[in-house]
């Protein structure tokens, strides 16, 4: 079956390439022309990826992709004509998966939502890995503590799958971004510890407060994951 995706996007030239482009490789699409209509068919969470415009009427790209990301972690590309590297930083920040300035090559775009579905697929079946009170399935994209929920992004999962994987070793921040992004993709790196404040500030409303530990100038590790303080 193929992956359905959102297209949001208020210019309807941009908007009609981008649905060519997507269906050519074999996507099915639905579209919507502003920030508050796409907003509702995202909720409905029947969507692979959206590609999310952030110049929309009615509500902006930068709302419904915050919106959103409070209880969905739908993987998100941004379109935008804004060049600025704020932008680009709060965009990535507020959870999305990829960026893309205007005007853009439909080739590009199509190479980058299939290398974000290849990312984010179920990986094979490994069963649950415990630390401490922590208990993760990348299998089926679920975090509890101490049996309570922990609703983690695309991202945040991939931060926890690679620490606990091996949660003894710590990692730099290059290691990290290889991990999480891939490797030749450049962000900075007040955005990966954006996506590490999130999951610590999500870990610890839960009661794991101790679930990553930062080794000042070395880098980054699995916390015992107990919950003390």
């Amino acid at each position: 079956m193929a992956d359905t995706l959102l297209i949001v996007e208020d210019d309807p030239q941009i908007r009609r390439v981008t649905e060519i482009a997507l269906q050519t490789a074999g996507f099915d699409t639905e579209v919507a022309g502003d920030g508050a209509e796409g907003l509702a068919k995202a909720k409905s969470g029947r969507f692979s990826l959206i590609v999310l415009d952030i110049g929309l009427p009615e509500m902006d790209g930068l709302t419904v992709c915050r919106t959103l990301r409070k209880s969905d972690d739908t993987p998100v590309v941004f379109l935008t004509a804004k060049q600025d590297e704020v932008d680009r930083v709060l965009g990535l920040e507020l959870g999305a998966d990829d960026y893309i300035g205007k005007p853009f090559s439909p080739r590009e775009l199509v190479a980058r939502v299939k290398t974000i579905l290849r990312r984010v697929a179920p990986p094979e079946p490994e069963g649950n890995r415990v630390r401490g009170n922590l208990h993760i399935d990348p299998a089926t994209h679920s975090v509890t503590f101490g049996g309570q929920p922990v609703t983690v992004t695309s991202r945040e999962m991939a931060l926890l799958d690679i620490l606990s994987k091996r949660p003894e070793q710590v990692f730099s921040k290059s290691q990290l971004i290889d991990g999480v992004y891939g490797v030749g993709f450049h962000i900075a790196d007040r955005t990966l510890d954006s996506h590490i404040r999130n999951l610590r500030q999500k870990l610890s409303a839960v009661g794991c407060s101790d679930g990553i530990e930062t080794l000042h100038g070395v880098g980054v590790r699995m916390g015992a994951c107990v919950g003390a303080a």
